[in-house]
């Protein structure tokens, strides 16, 4: 008898006339979702190292730099700047905080914690050059530090 067979176990159609096999695919949809969860867990989060309580996190930066001064843009969502310090260290910039999460959440119950928590520190080298002046402020959940460049002329 010829007609329509019902597609087996594991199959299914997917869009017009492709076949899968779902099982196949599912499979290779989990390895690459944890491949992008490696990836991103590996941009957020070190290792503590064996000794003492060192950074467990770098936050991400962007380094604009235009003729009068360098502006380092750092993502810091939820962190007090007063407990953000800030040097400049050769031909790099280092800074380091802490993120908590406020005493009232520390007993509260979980369902998703995205935004890495502890002890946070980033270097970033800096263009070549003498800063005479640096100014910081928080613009939009990110710490703006501002370095005018010596010899510079500002209007």
């Amino acid at each position: 008898m010829i007609g329509t067979r019902k597609p087996a176990y594991g199959h299914q159609k997917l869009g017009g006339n492709m076949n899968r096999d779902y099982p196949d695919w599912m499979w290779s949809e989990a390895c690459a979702l944890l491949v992008r969860a490696e990836r991103l867990h590996s941009q957020f989060f070190r290792p503590l190292p064996p000794v003492g309580f060192g950074p467990i996190w770098e936050p991400p930066v962007d380094v604009l730099e235009n003729d009068a001064e360098v502006v380092v843009l750092m993502a810091l969502p939820g962190v007090n700047p007063d407990h953000v310090e800030a040097i400049i260290e050769n031909e790099d910039l280092l800074v380091t905080g802490t993120r908590v999460l406020p005493p009232a959440l520390r007993t509260a119950r979980i369902h998703r914690l995205e935004l890495p928590q502890g002890r946070f520190e980033r270097r970033v080298r800096l263009p070549a050059g003498h800063y005479r002046r640096v100014r910081r402020a928080v613009v939009d959940g990110c710490l703006v530090i501002s370095l005018d460049k010596a010899g510079a002329s500002h209007g």
